[in-house]
Order: structure tokens, then C-alpha cells, then sequence
């Protein structure tokens, strides 16, 4: 197996839709890719695709390997960027070694597990058993890995291809939920004498609400109601307000069109805030930007006062954040919020989503409850879903010495072996299958969920080296 192959096979996937709900084209295009290589292919009501390569003669009795990704991405642009991601392939460059999307999110999250998984089973190499594993909507709540019926899959060993730090191998991972927060309003009209304002913070970097949440990020919906909440002493209407997309991804952007009395000293103070907030924001946020401008629409009505100053206020209230980190392992986050989202969804709703993790299971429903706690006593109504259970770290893994001993032969360094704030679908497939055992390991990317999404490839060449050692090392292949 070479890297060269396995990124030909993603620039492929790049080229197939994929968003998370929407899978069908990806999922054709593996039954396609199992078909073309006369490889045994199974789908199960979910969608989760499975291609089998048999065991070669003589190779019968290896440990079969599952080796596991996702097939949806994480779809964010830039705003004002023209791309459907229904049906556009996705536009990347080759600079400085890296594999990047400048204006949307790249998919090497989960799409290069799937080509170094897919890439496997294509190889002509005498092996056991390999089942590639390919699951569905993984972002948006695991719901191929929740689905996964038992039989499905026969391997007791699981490699996980959705990590993102080449050099690191993965043995546990953070579990979390959901919790969204419902707001109903009625229309008034606008008050006499008043001017419409939009006011907008962008370019920010946003990045993964897991991943990234210690980096100090600068999260566009808190800070617009951070602005809001100080503005509700000079008077204003809220006309309405739109920020960030996905529950796992840290807010890039958030805007809002407001009515004011006195636009132009309206827009000093949000000149003068955007000002703070590039100072505030300088190491980690160096492209944060911000404007406001004149609307020239036609706006009569606006949020109902009460609703509004409630939204604002339970907004810039509402934690975000690592919470707590761990004692047990160093530098790893354990809990933590991410305020998601503020979308005005029609028929007098506003919805706010975040999302809580932690790699202890009170500790995320105790995150959440605070969330719920916050927004309930600004009147919203609060819900929960999408809970998956954490990873629990084993040392003591079979599969974790394998991995470690082929790092050390190919390249000389022990490798870094920790747990994640981020969520895997591992500690649902350990429900499911309770012996299995199980590590996650991949090539270094950064940005994700994010456009900017970048992949190393120099680290892409190490992970498939290591991956194809450790699928050598089972079948009792010498080089």
C-alpha cells in the first residue's frame, strides 16, 4: 500500500458529495469501488458500507482487522463563496507540502481514512481478513455507529482512521451531547426614528468544537452577543441575527441587523469593539474581522423586547469553553461547551445549538444541565440528543503494542499515545461489541470543520507506512 494511491483515492472522494445526511453519492461510489475490485460489499439499512477483502491462502487464521472511518464531512464556506455542496467537487491547492480548501472545508476529516482504508483493501499484498468499515453521519450525531447492528462486522480489532495528529496514537476519547435551546417571539413594529444597522463579525478561524477548544479561538456568536448585551443600555430592535452552522464546530461568523436611534455612534462603539477584540484575539485569531454598515431593505418589524433582550442576554451568559481539564492525563481538555449556533428558523423560532463534551459522563451531563439552566431562565424551551459515550483508555491493548513497536521499527521515536477531546465513534462501537479492541491513529490535519481544512502530506506518507506495517505485522509478513 503507498501514499501516492491512497491520495489518488481521496482526490476522487473530493470529487463526490458527501455532506452528513446526504450520503447517497458516496455510498453508491463505494458499492462501485467494491464491484470494480471484485471485493465483497454489504450495506446496512443506516447506509454503513462494509468492503471485505478475504483472507489470502494460507492466511486463514490471522486476526481479522476492521479498519473503521466515516464517509460524510463537516460542509462549511466562507461567506459570499459560491459552492454547492450537493453537487461541486471540492476546489484544493498543493502548497508547501499541504492539501488545502481554501474557501470550504477540505474532508480529509474523515475522507482520507476512507481512501487509506479503501486503498487496503485494493492491495494485491497476502493478508488475513481486512473489513473496511465506512459509517454515516458521524458528525451530526454517529448515527451509522448508533445503528450498527451486531454481526455486522466479525473483526475484534478496530482501527479508527478519523485522528488527526500523525505521530500520536489514540486509545480514548470524549463523550458527549447535544443541547439546543427553542425560542419563541412575536413581531412589533419598529420604533420611530430609528435607522437599520447591520453589524458582522468574520474571518475567523473557527475550527473544531473538540479539537481546537483550548486554542483560544474566537467564537463570532459569543462575541456578537458580547456587543449586544453591552448596546442594550443606548436602546436597540433585534431584526434579526444568524451565526455559526454546525454543533462541532466553533462559530467563524455571526451577524445581526439591529434598528438604532443613532446609527453613526451606534457603529463607533462596534468600530471600537471589532478594535478589542483583533487585541484581544491577536496570537491566535491574526485575519478576525468586523463591520457594520447602512441596510438599505425594507424592515418593519423586529423581535418582540422581551424575547430579544432574554436571547441577548442568555447568549453572552451561556458558557463556552474548556470547563475542567483532566487530572488523571496532562494536557488533555475534559470538558467542555461549545455555543454552537443562533439561527432564526421560521415561523416565529429562534434556535440556539451547542454542544458539551467530556471524557467523563456526569461531567458532560453536568455541562449540559448548566447550559439548560441558563437558557431555560431566559424562557427557551431546552432540549437534549445526539449523546454518545466516551472511550475508556486501555494500556494495556494488544493492538496499541503493535502499533507502538511498528512506530518505533519504521521510524526510530516512540509515538505519543493519549487519549482525545474530540469524539470518536469508538466508545459506540465498544457497546456494540464489548471485546473489541481498538486504537485510532491518522495523517496530521489541521483546520477541520473549517475552511482552510488542511492536509500534510509528508505526515500522510508515515501514516500509511504505518497502517500498511501494522496490517503486515498481523498477516506475519517480513519485508
Amino acid at each position: 500500500m503507498k501514499s501516492d494511491r491512497v491520495l489518488e483515492i481521496f482526490k476522487e472522494i473530493t470529487r463526490v458529495p458527501r455532506e452528513s445526511g446526504h450520503e447517497e453519492q458516496i455510498i453508491a461510489y463505494l458499492q462501485r469501488f467494491a464491484t470494480s475490485h471484485s471485493l465483497q460489499c454489504r450495506t446496512d439499512k443506516a447506509g454503513n458500507v462494509l468492503i471485505i477483502k478475504e483472507a489470502a491462502p494460507g492466511k486463514e487464521d490471522v486476526p481479522v482487522l476492521v479498519l473503521q472511518s466515516h464517509s460524510d464531512m463537516v460542509c462549511e464556506k466562507n461567506s459570499g463563496v459560491e459552492h454547492d455542496f450537493a453537487k461541486d467537487p471540492i476546489k484544493y491547492v498543493i502548497e508547501d507540502g499541504w492539501m488545502i480548501a481554501k474557501d470550504t472545508t477540505l474532508g480529509a476529516d474523515c475522507g482520507i481514512g476512507m481512501a487509506a482504508a479503501l486503498a487496503a483493501v485494493e492491495d494485491q499484498a497476502p493478508t488475513g481478513r481486512i473489513e473496511s468499515l465506512f459509517t454515516v453521519s458521524e458528525e451530526t450525531g454517529l448515527d451509522g455507529a448508533n445503528a450498527l447492528e451486531p454481526g455486522f462486522i466479525s473483526g475484534k480489532i478496530l482501527i479508527n482512521l478519523d485522528s488527526e495528529d500523525e505521530g500520536e496514537l489514540f486509545v480514548g476519547c470524549a463523550g458527549g451531547i447535544d443541547t439546543v435551546a427553542d425560542f419563541n417571539w412575536k413581531t412589533k413594529k419598529l420604533s420611530h426614528g430609528t435607522s437599520l444597522l447591520k453589524i458582522k463579525i468574520y474571518n475567523g478561524l473557527g475550527g473544531h468544537s473538540g479539537d481546537d477548544i483550548n486554542k483560544g479561538r474566537c467564537n463570532a456568536v459569543q462575541q456578537l452577543s458580547r456587543f449586544l448585551y453591552s448596546e442594550i443600555r443606548y436602546g436597540f430592535d433585534l431584526c434579526s441575527i444568524d451565526g455559526g452552522n454546525k454543533r462541532n464546530a466553533i462559530a467563524r461568523e455571526a451577524e445581526a441587523v439591529i434598528s438604532v436611534p443613532d446609527p453613526a455612534a451606534t457603529s463607533a462603539r462596534f468600530e471600537a469593539f471589532g478594535r478589542t477584540l483583533q487585541q484581544e484575539f491577536a496570537v491566535s485569531e491574526p485575519g478576525l474581522s468586523f463591520e457594520s454598515s447602512a441596510v438599505s431593505m425594507e424592515i418593519q418589524e423586529a423581535i418582540e423586547d422581551s424575547v430579544a433582550e432574554a436571547l441577548v442576554k442568555s447568549m453572552f451568559a451561556a458558557p463556552h469553553g474548556v470547563l475542567a481539564m483532566s487530572m488523571d492525563i496532562p494536557d488533555l481538555v475534559e470538558t467542555s461547551t461549545n455555543l454552537a449556533s443562533v439561527k432564526m428558523t421560521g415561523q416565529g423560532k429562534i434556535r440556539v445549538g451547542t454542544n458539551q463534551r467530556s471524557s467523563v459522563t456526569s461531567e458532560y451531563l453536568a455541562a449540559a444541565a448548566k447550559v439548560e439552566a441558563c437558557f431555560s431562565l431566559a424562557g427557551a424551551r431546552v432540549t437534549h440528543d445526539a449523546e454518545y459515550p466516551g472511550w475508556k483508555p486501555n494500556m494495556d491493548s494488544a493492538v496499541l503494542e503493535v502499533c507502538r513497536e511498528s512506530y518505533r521499527k519504521l521510524f526510530a521515536t516512540e509515538p505519543v499515545v493519549r487519549a482525545i477531546h474530540a469524539g470518536l465513534e469508538c466508545g459506540l462501537f465498544l457497546d456494540k461489541y464489548p471485546d473489541l479492541d481498538m486504537i485510532s491513529f491518522g495523517p496530521t490535519l489541521r483546520g477541520v470543520h473549517a475552511p482552510g481544512e488542511r492536509l500534510d502530506l509528508k505526515s500522510l506518507d508515515k501514516f500509511v507506512e504505518l497502517l500498511d506495517d501494522v496490517i503486515k505485522t498481523y498477516s506475519g509478513q517480513t519485508e
